[in-house]
């Protein structure tokens, strides 16, 4: 919100209505605001009450009470927009905050942001996060619509260059955790599959998907992007499935699952990079592997850490596991406790 401030109408500008001239002057402030201030008596014209279609020539004064910026108003026009049990649902999800961090856990199934077919995601619903601010929270990275896990959103704008930095440039930690089909061998090494973007079907090219390129095509492969995937595989069921823990070193678009998938083991639930038919080393398991175990996509943004950009602080934010892969893990006799929080430390005691 702005500050009292008197202004005074130019030399140079004709009578006319109160209300065409405030509107000049703060374009994004509807009229029906403009009213109701005038009701209120917070804008006088020359120390008295006006109305909105008082009018006001060169010389007068007027008083122009706090008004919300351009991002408030966008806020509360998206929180027309979201309805009270998704605002309930989205604070519900909030697991840190301070004056200039918002981390929520995002569940599986809310898609970030917003697209020609998706109308409820995270961005459309930041507004039910202002609490006790005026600035609409933003976005500063991404997680997949089915990938559930921390997400941080920035409170303040320059919060948000600080992180988009320091997301862009490696200056965060970030450990997925995922049910794969199969057993990785190493059980623990990287993946260095270079990415590029294959058309999808449809008008609108849905269904797109990443294609892995060996790493010495890459540079000759027009659009091809490196990228780079640490894994260690935490816990197993015989030949079967693996619990994983990925830590993905660069940022590319469904980087660890195609990853994965290009390993022969793909994420338990994705039928994108690991339909029914696909073969892994062991059992020859698809991405289902049926029984109790939940089709839905089995890939978790476990933790992420960062240096605070104004306390200078370590941050360790971890979100908990979604539903579905809480009763897998149950079903399957894995407890977070029996793992390390990061298995890429140097200590492998954990993998005897």
């Amino acid at each position: 919100m702005s500050k009292v401030q008197t202004l005074k109408v130019g030399p140079d500008e004709a009578e006319q209505r109160l209300d065409r001239w405030f509107r000049k002057q703060f374009p994004h402030v509807p009229q029906g605001r403009i009213e109701k201030m005038c009701r209120k008596g917070e804008i006088r014209v020359d120390g008295g009450r006006v109305k909105s279609n008082t009018r006001v020539g060169p010389g007068q004064e007027v008083r122009i009470p706090p008004l919300p910026t351009e991002e408030d108003m966008e806020a509360q026009v998206r929180m027309q927009h979201v309805s009270k049990a998704d605002a309930k649902m989205i604070r519900d999800c909030v697991i840190y905050k301070d004056d200039h961090i918002i981390a929520l856990n995002k569940p599986p199934g809310l898609a970030v942001q917003g697209g020609s077919k998706t109308t409820r995601h995270v961005d459309g619903m930041a507004g039910a996060l202002s609490f006790d601010r005026h600035d609409t929270p933003k976005l500063v990275h991404r997680l997949d619509k089915d990938t559930s896990g921390v997400l941080v959103l920035a409170r303040t704008p320059a919060m948000a260059t600080a992180l988009t930095a320091a997301f862009r440039h490696h200056g965060t930690r970030k450990i997925y955790w995922a049910m794969v089909a199969g057993v990785p061998y190493p059980k623990i090494g990287t993946v260095k599959y270079g990415l590029v973007k294959a058309g999808g079907h449809g008008k609108g090219g849905e269904g797109e998907k990443m294609h892995c390129v060996h790493p010495r095509d890459v540079a000759t492969t027009e659009g091809a992007k490196r990228a780079q995937t640490d894994y260690a595989t935490l816990c197993f069921l015989g030949q079967r499935a693996s619990w994983m823990a990925l830590v993905p070193v660069t940022g590319r678009t469904h980087q660890l699952r195609a990853h994965m998938a290009e390993m022969g083991h793909p994420i338990v639930g994705d039928g994108k990079y690991g339909g029914s038919g696909q073969e892994n080393m062991g059992d020859g398991w698809g991405s289902q592997l049926g029984d109790e175990i939940s089709k839905k996509l089995h890939l978790h943004a476990r933790s992420l850490e960062f240096e605070h950009p104004v306390t200078g602080k370590i941050i360790t934010l971890k979100a908990d596991l979604p539903v579905h892969m809480k009763r897998t893990w149950d079903f399957l006799g894995w407890a977070e406790n029996d793992v390390p929080h990061d298995p890429f430390d140097g200590d492998e005691k954990w993998q005897s």
